[in-house]
């Protein structure tokens, strides 16, 4: 893997990803939930593949050569509401820790909302968990606004 200080930001490419990108997504997603499991190869390839062809969804990522060092997946949602302009949310913020504070979730998280515009979204979505400061000013810098209440419910663990 390339140092911290081996990539300048004029080296980072963001593009959606492909499907050569899965090994490079994982190794890029152990940065986001450090506790999840590791996923058997054969199902990160089936998810991987539904991914790539599920209408309305993609994930864009930086890459620094060819490692994955921040993504963001974008879902356009079709509505019936709103004149029947779709909708966006945005999940899976990540960034590689060793390439972190260079502005690239910004670039990433920028050119998800392009695309939905694009798409002709009336809104972008995005919840965090997160109660940092620091992560709730970041969004907000990206234009995301804190005035609705978001809601979830977790599937319960099997007993």
């Amino acid at each position: 893997m390339p140092e911290a200080s081996n990539g300048s930001a004029a080296d980072i490419v963001l593009r959606p990803v492909a499907n050569a990108d899965l090994a490079t997504l994982l190794a890029l997603y152990r940065h986001l939930n450090t506790e999840d499991p590791s996923l058997d190869m054969r199902l990160a390839e089936s998810r991987f593949a539904e991914i790539l062809i599920h209408p309305g969804m993609t994930i864009f990522a930086a890459f620094a050569g060819a490692q994955a060092v921040s993504s963001v997946t974008l879902i356009v949602i079709p509505n019936l509401t709103r004149g029947g302009a779709p909708y966006a949310l945005i999940e899976n913020v990540v960034t590689h820790a060793d390439y972190r504070q260079r502005g690239l979730a910004g670039k990433v998280i920028r050119k998800a909302i392009a695309s939905a515009w694009e798409k002709g979204c009336y809104k972008v979505m995005l919840l965090t968990g997160s109660k940092d400061p620091a992560t709730l000013r970041f969004y907000a810098n990206c234009g995301f606004m804190q005035d609705k209440t978001g809601f979830q419910i977790r599937r319960p663990a099997a007993a």
